[in-house]
């Protein structure tokens, strides 16, 4: 039988959420498809729950967390889904999201990936198209004459030809958290296929779900590493030299100005929340290895 597509979700710590997001992905009609969890030794029970709730999914449970990456790349090799589709375990496709999102690949050859319409809880949209990578104003030799309008999208929900994502090698491992939906939308962009969106494939997104366990500084740290990582992999070191000077500058001027606002703030948790995240910018920039 054809499959148009194969879902692969990596779960870590989440069984209150992958329940109804593997649901949601059965329920889709209009299509064919395959499901692959891959779960990062969750100590939750996600990986009993998935095997018993749900015994048609394609279920590998890890003895380490592998990060995000690696976890996608472990079931690659067992698609056969014509598109693949990663999906994180705290989303909900809304009715006939596959289909479209399907529909919008086939129609459309162009293209390396696209990330669908991601929504917050309340039904808003969440941010998840951007037309610029990180460090981009710095960076315009590396990133010069690049296909189409958007560099990467929201790694929450996004689907690729299995034969694009193939030819990259999938996901780079080095990132173990964050920052590999941004490094693969810019590989499948220097092979010459463009990144896309489709707005018809509405996805519910609870965000960040999997870091519950993890302090804010924590979870900062994290995002930066991998930020320094895309750097070193894309850009230039004269390049990265003038990023990590801009970014001393600003994680200073932050701090100095947050502290004297969190003297008269109203909402003081918001402020500290801030500086919770240009100290931990700092810190990584004296102590890390940008």
């Amino acid at each position: 039988m054809s499959i148009d597509v194969s879902v692969i979700v990596v779960s870590y710590q989440t069984v209150d959420l992958i329940g109804p997001c593997l649901a949601s992905v059965l329920r889709q009609r209009g299509v064919t498809t395959e499901v692959f969890v891959v779960d990062n030794a969750s100590t939750d029970g996600s990986a009993a729950m998935v095997a018993a709730g749900f015994p048609t999914v394609h279920l590998t449970a890890n003895e380490e967390n592998r990060g995000f990456g690696a976890a996608n790349n472990q079931a690659l090799p067992r698609c056969r889904g014509r598109h693949i589709l990663f999906l994180n375990p705290d989303t909900v496709l809304e009715e006939g999201a596959l289909a479209a999102a399907v529909a919008y690949m086939d129609e459309r050859p162009e293209l390396g990936l696209a990330g669908l319409h991601i929504l917050n809880p309340d039904g808003t949209d969440q941010e998840s198209v951007s037309t610029r990578y990180l460090g981009h104003r710095y960076a315009t030799e590396e990133l010069r004459d690049l296909p189409g309008d958007i560099a990467a999208v929201l790694g929450a929900a996004m689907i690729a030809p299995r034969e694009a994502i193939e030819a990259v090698g999938g996901f780079d491992e080095d990132f173990f958290l964050y920052g590999e939906d941004e490094d693969l939308c810019l590989r499948l962009r220097r092979r010459g296929l463009r990144i896309g969106y489709i707005p018809g494939a509405r996805v519910l997104h609870h965000h960040g779900q999997s870091e519950r366990r993890s302090t804010p500084a924590e979870v900062w740290r994290k995002k930066f590493r991998a930020e320094w990582l895309f750097y070193r992999k894309h850009y230039r070191p004269e390049t990265i030299a003038r990023i990590r000077r801009a970014e001393f500058i600003k994680a200073r001027w932050r701090i100095l100005t947050l502290n004297l606002e969190l003297l008269f703030a109203d909402n003081k948790r918001q402020v500290e929340d801030k500086l919770n995240k240009y100290r931990a910018l700092a810190e990584e920039l004296r102590t890390g290895e940008p």
